[in-house]
């Protein structure tokens, strides 16, 4: 009899203990809900793609940019002024974003053919992409060598021109799917994210008033 109030002592005990480690072991910490980022929604109003127009270049940031387009010729910043641009970022190899997204170049060529736009096309890979093999890849898309302008240069110098001038990382085969709208007086009218539908219409009509064209 003894013993089986110490085994029922020694039950009560332990399980004590255990409901005493359980409720004050601290819980794991709770991880936030993952956000996955998409190019297709629906929902994005195209009138928040000016929202994030940058502000002026801090002091001793880039305000200018010279870079050698696929014709051999240098180009300056200053010498597009006079016209609307867009600027994107690409690089020569890349084998399904590039693509992608200078297809929608080129339908903004043919849209805006001989309106006074141009279009301006940045590589992020200059050692691959010398102006011969720009000339070659600019030729698979029927870029007019006057409106549809292809630049390579030195790679730190292209990171600057993306960072400081036109406000986006670009890197060594790296830069975001944004096309950047500049007026004719060199400043930047906004960004537009070319896979979103809403804002690639948005970023049309832009264009339309800058060159007050009537769709």
């Amino acid at each position: 009899m003894r013993m089986l109030v110490h085994v029922a002592l020694i039950l009560t005990v332990g399980i004590g203990l255990g409901l005493l480690i359980r409720f004050t072991k601290p819980s794991p910490p709770v991880e936030p809900p993952r956000i996955v980022y998409t190019n297709d929604n629906p929902d994005v109003d195209p009138t928040t793609v000016t929202e994030d127009e940058p502000s002026l270049a801090p002091e001793g940031w880039m305000s200018e940019f010279e870079l050698t387009e696929r014709s051999g010729k240098k180009v300056t910043s200053d010498e597009l002024k006079g016209q609307p641009y867009v600027v994107s970022f690409f690089f020569s190899t890349c084998p399904s974003i590039c693509i992608q997204q200078n297809q929608k170049v080129q339908e903004l060529q043919t849209m805006f053919a001989d309106q006074g736009v141009r279009f301006v096309s940045i590589s992020v890979d200059p050692v691959t992409d010398n102006p011969e093999a720009l000339r070659e890849y600019a030729a698979r898309f029927n870029a007019d060598e006057n409106q549809w302008l292809f630049m390579t240069g030195d790679l730190t110098y292209i990171r600057r021109v993306g960072a400081e001038v036109f406000r986006l990382a670009v890197d060594e085969k790296f830069h975001t799917e944004k096309f950047v709208l500049v007026g004719r007086d060199g400043a930047i009218i906004g960004y537009y994210s070319w896979p979103e539908k809403r804002q690639y219409e948005k970023l049309q009509a832009d264009i339309r008033k800058l060159l007050d064209v009537k769709s």
